[in-house]
């Protein structure tokens, strides 16, 4: 088994918008999940499509449209979108379960090679169904915070954020002079 870019680009997103979720973040657009990972964006436009069709995010229309987890984090395992956007998790298909193939060899029941690829098969789906999306987003947010780097979409799209900012100022205009310099020293964390 080895991960397509197709498939890649489908858990990276969905760990983006696992992330999106934990901080309190409604949706979030093709174009930041494309910038945030250096992914082409009608590639991924492409993916989502395939995600949403599935059932695993929802999307809403719109300037303020965008995608969001359909489900729970804690209800997506990792193997069931790695199946659905690059097939079986099989190295061979005589081994697989979802796509049996017969090979080449003359006694199957018998075969070391097969025997050998269904131990890897069984190993590579006791892994990625063992995890949710919701085990690696916590991992990912933990060793962002760890590493003291801020969390993903923790902070409003950039138009959200400038409707917050002018309310912040106009509400600042009768303030003291020392409520403006903690103001200006914290920035957008006082309110």
């Amino acid at each position: 088994m080895k991960l397509s870019k197709r498939g890649e680009y489908a858990l990276r997103s969905l760990i983006n918008l696992g992330i999106a979720a934990k901080v309190g973040r409604p949706l979030v657009r093709v174009s930041e999940l494309a910038k945030a990972e250096d992914l082409p964006v009608k590639f991924l436009e492409q993916v989502m499509q395939q995600l949403r069709e599935a059932g695993f995010v929802e999307s809403e229309r719109g300037k303020l449209g965008g995608y969001r987890l359909a489900k729970a984090s804690s209800q997506i395992y990792i193997g069931a979108i790695v199946r659905l956007v690059d097939g079986p998790l099989a190295p061979i298909g005589c081994v697989s379960q979802s796509a049996y193939a017969p090979c080449n060899c003359p006694d199957e029941a018998h075969c070391g090679l097969r025997m050998l690829m269904l131990d890897v098969r069984n190993a590579i789906a006791a892994i990625l169904d063992r995890y949710t999306l919701a085990d690696v987003v916590d991992v990912t947010t933990r060793k962002l915070l760890t590493s003291g780097k801020p969390l993903p979409y923790s902070t409003p799209p950039v138009a959200s954020a400038a409707r917050a900012k002018g309310r912040r100022q106009r509400s600042r205009a009768g303030t003291s002079p020392a409520e403006g310099v903690i103001h200006q020293l914290l920035g957008d964390y006082a309110i």
